[in-house]
């Protein structure tokens, strides 16, 4: 698969600032081949799926072209559907974001017409629209196009599906056609697709992105419906209940994994981050605890995942949906090498699963809608791992010595060898921590917290120009206890409260102790009643 990167692409620095700002680092097939084409002024048509970035490879090269110093109408757009205007447009805006003086408007039915009129009177260089609103306002000539150098024809084929084959050669008519540049992209070419490219095109670069033809039958292959703010805890989940060994993460955004390593991070998971803005010395130090096995997870964007070659990777979590198919088969190929079996999970939600579907074609594979283990599943699934450890050891190892501490302390003591494995069985699966037992019985008395929490007074407080955010990276930071377990927190001018679970109350407590916030040092107690 060719692989380009956007500042290969010679394009403006206020676009290359917000495509970075996005979270982007390389094109996808069709932007990388239909972004200079379209740059170059020629006709172009584009053939290529949905959700394989289409958008952005006409709408980086049209703001290009735009001259921000007259507010006339130089690009149409027309999209099949008032949803997909409104989402080309939002996608343009953002592409827009540092170049001052563009404007970019949708037009579509359903909203008052008088709005938009009103909207158009103040100009825009960029209008993307319905072909029948379009065609509204045409005749209105509220829209004109005298200074309409490109037009672009978004999912042409669902225009014609949907009838507007009549509207789109009307309008096209309304655009000087000396100097037109006309862009045409669909994941279909009917007849009628090409008899207009025929008549209203010259010279057109066709541009076809062909998908390799590729199986992966040595991967088991799951999908997830996850609300986005619940990816988290579902991958968590998913981590504990397999327990792989080397396990690889993709996001679609740098940021992305900026904040879901930090979260692992907090929540006690060996994890890395791998992404383009990392110094080469940092991606070689990940990547050589990755290989190691002191970190097992490696959350990754695909640019960033090119060149790793790591056999034991035993998991691949797509916690984003690709943008492009073929990213899908590059990612989970990162498991199952070497004749040995692996798992790929992808979380979805809502319309994804269409995506999932061309996927799933192009894969010509089966990806399986799973459950999301309960807590209940994933402590079973603990369970039975360390029994299998104990049989090895059992197994393996001289326990004479241990038996003799074991036996003494039955003679000793009021309870069995039976009560002795069960507690040793709680702690190894993490529900009971025997350092911190002291916590349990410590006797906070009442501190006006919820029943099983426990309220600390902090002497910080919003004076100290502090969020309850930045409370809570604090304590999650220096106690390691995951933030989610962090209760109310009530800020004041000069103070704080905040409720954590009485057992990891005396952990805040010992953590905070020397800790500063901003240059501040923090005092930390229990608070008094309510």
């Amino acid at each position: 698969m060719e692989t380009v990167r956007f500042d290969e692409l010679n394009l403006y620095p206020q676009v290359l600032r917000a495509i970075k700002e996005m979270g982007f680092e390389e094109a996808t097939p069709i932007q990388s081949r239909a972004i200079p084409a379209v740059m170059s002024g020629a006709d172009v048509i584009g053939q290529a799926q949905t959700g394989t970035g289409k958008t952005a490879s006409f709408g980086i090269p049209v703001l290009h072209k735009v001259d921000v110093n007259s507010k006339k109408t130089q690009v149409l757009i027309l999209s099949p559907t008032r949803e997909l205007a409104i989402q080309v447009c939002e996608e343009i805006r953002k592409l827009a974001k540092y170049m001052h003086g563009i404007k970019v408007l949708p037009v579509y039915g359903g909203q008052d017409i008088t709005r938009q009129i009103k909207a158009l009177k103040g100009g825009a260089q960029i209008i993307i629209g319905t072909p029948g609103r379009v065609m509204d306002h045409l005749r209105r000539r509220t829209i004109r196009c005298d200074a309409v150098n490109t037009i672009v024809l978004d999912e042409a084929d669902e225009m014609l599906n949907m009838g507007f084959r009549e509207d789109i050669e009307t309008i096209l008519e309304y655009i000087p056609q000396e100097g037109r540049q006309m862009v045409l992209f669909s994941a279909t070419m009917p007849k009628p697709i090409l008899d207009i490219t025929k008549k209203y095109q010259h010279d057109a670069v066709t541009i076809k992105v062909v998908k390799k033809e590729l199986t992966v039958p040595s991967i088991e292959q799951y999908y997830y419906d996850v609300k986005r703010k619940d990816k988290t805890e579902v991958l968590t989940r998913l981590l504990d209940y397999y327990n792989p060994k080397l396990s690889l993460v993709f996001c679609n955004t740098k940021k992305m994994v900026d904040e879901l390593t930090d979260a692992l991070k907090d929540r006690g998971y060996l994890a890395e981050g791998l992404h383009g803005d990392m110094k080469q010395v940092q991606r070689d130090r990940v990547m050589k605890a990755f290989r190691s096995g002191r970190v097992e997870i490696l959350i990754a964007t695909d640019v960033a995942a090119r060149g790793i070659d790591v056999d034991d990777v035993e998991a691949v979590f797509n916690y984003d949906i690709p943008q492009d198919d073929e990213y899908y088969v590059h990612r989970i190929g990162r498991t199952g090498r070497a004749g040995r079996t692996g798992r790929a999970f992808t979380f979805i939600k809502g319309k994804e699963v269409y995506k999932l579907k061309d996927i799933m074609r192009y894969c010509k594979t089966k990806i399986l809608a799973m459950p999301i283990p309960s807590t209940d599943d994933v402590a079973q699934i603990k369970a039975e791992k360390v029994m299998e450890d104990i049989a090895g050891i059992i197994e393996n190892e001289n326990l004479k010595d241990m038996i003799e501490i074991i036996e003494r302390q039955v003679n000793e003591a009021d309870y069995t060898a039976m009560d002795i494995a069960a507690a040793f069985l709680k702690q190894a699966l993490g529900q009971v921590n025997l350092s911190n037992e002291e916590d349990k019985e410590e006797d906070w008395g009442d501190t006006g917290a919820e029943e099983g929490m426990v309220r600390l007074f902090i002497n910080v407080g919003k004076k100290d120009h502090l969020k309850p955010s930045n409370i809570l990276g604090m304590i999650a930071g220096e106690s390691k206890i995951p933030g989610k377990v962090v209760g109310a927190i009530d800020m004041y001018d000069k103070y704080t409260f905040v409720e954590v679970p009485r057992e990891y109350g005396r952990t805040v407590l010992e953590a905070m102790k020397n800790a500063k916030i901003k240059g501040r040092s923090v005092s930390i107690e229990p608070a008094n009643q309510k």
